[in-house]
């Protein structure tokens, strides 16, 4: 499976993004799917995970309330919605997909990862 994450940008304190992630490769459907961020000098951040068919989710404590994971199996293709940006939110955001079946949090439960995309929030 090959990632492309994509919809980055720079967004001021309160505003909205929606990351995307395209994914090539047999069997999309069969992977969970997850994105994780990693802020300059700082460790890699769960921020959120969907099950293969998108009927389980899971949320990093950092985004609860203001970040929606969504998929689109048919598209293959993996969304991140973030709302009320942060300033805290800067990072560059990658997704992932696991074997793993369920919601994935763990990183090296991980087996694919993208490029990764770059979020700036200014206040």
């Amino acid at each position: 499976v090959q990632l492309q994450a994509s919809g980055g940008g720079l967004v001021k304190a309160g505003g909205s993004l929606r990351l995307s992630c395209a994914a090539s490769g047999r069997s999309f459907n069969w992977y969970a799917m997850g994105w994780f961020r990693q802020a300059p000098g700082k460790e890699r951040e769960f921020v959120a995970s969907i099950s293969w068919s998108g009927s389980r989710t899971n949320y990093g404590d950092s985004g609860k309330g203001r970040i929606t994971i969504s998929r689109d199996n048919a598209k293959n293709m993996v969304y991140l919605q973030m709302n009320g940006l942060k300033l805290e939110d800067t990072a560059v955001y990658y997704c992932a997909a696991s074997r793993v079946s369920g919601v994935v949090v763990t990183a090296p439960e991980y087996d694919y990862w993208g490029q990764g995309t770059e979020v700036t929030v200014s206040s």
